[in-house]
């Protein structure tokens, strides 16, 4: 995928509103777009030569409001359905502030926003120097019998700590604000620990909490 110079990304991005669909840096989210202003998003976003695209989670409060730290990924793969819908991939580039959303004549959101916090999110490799996997691969295993999700147990055992993390934080059904709390943290350590306490407050309950909604 395409790497990004901080200095090359745009000061404007359209953004996109959707309840639990989480994107983070260096991840790949697969996204259905039928809305017409979504696809209407879509085809001026690939116009752009940047072709990005910012998810942002709803505040419980209100339809109008935004969070304002989302997430941007690029257009890196799509295609045409039979009855009109793009199925298109988003590979995650880097987090953003939004710093206004911006009244114009489109039909979906166009937001001004401010990569500055997130400088860290273009570097290819983070690491996670505290990660034990053993003791993530346990608790991640408690969580899956407990909810009864499945995945791909070998491959979860062999991918990198980044790419481990960020996947389950993208996948596992937690609430808007706990994938909040996911996409906001800091530091790849930062989110691996608040995904374990998430998974295991989900274990406690018994899998009341983060069933699939």
């Amino acid at each position: 995928m395409r790497m990004f110079n901080p200095a090359d990304l745009p000061d404007t991005i359209p953004v996109f509103p959707l309840p639990g669909a989480l994107l983070l840096p260096h991840a790949r989210l697969p996204l259905n777009i039928f809305e017409p202003r979504y696809l209407a998003m879509l085809e001026d976003a690939v116009k752009t030569p940047h072709r990005l695209i910012g998810m942002v989670q709803p505040l419980k409060d209100g339809p109008s409001g935004l969070h304002s730290i989302g997430c941007a990924g690029r257009v890196v793969a799509f295609s045409e359905t039979d009855d009109g819908r793009y199925m298109i991939t988003l590979g995650g580039v880097s987090r953003f502030r939004m710093v206004e959303i911006q009244d114009g004549f489109e039909p979906y959101f166009r937001a001004t926003v401010d990569w500055s916090e997130f400088t860290q999110d273009v570097i290819r490799a983070v690491r996670d120097d505290k990660f034990d996997r053993e003791q993530f691969m346990e608790t991640l295993g408690r969580y899956f019998q407990t909810t009864g999700l499945t995945s791909d147990w070998d491959n979860l055992k062999k991918a990198e700590e980044e790419l481990l993390v960020n996947s389950l934080s993208m996948l596992c059904p937690f609430d808007i604000e706990d994938k909040q709390a996911l996409l906001e943290a800091a530091t790849l350590k930062e989110r691996r620990e608040t995904l374990l306490t998430l998974m295991d407050f989900v274990i406690a309950s018994g899998g009341e909490e983060g069933k699939v909604q």
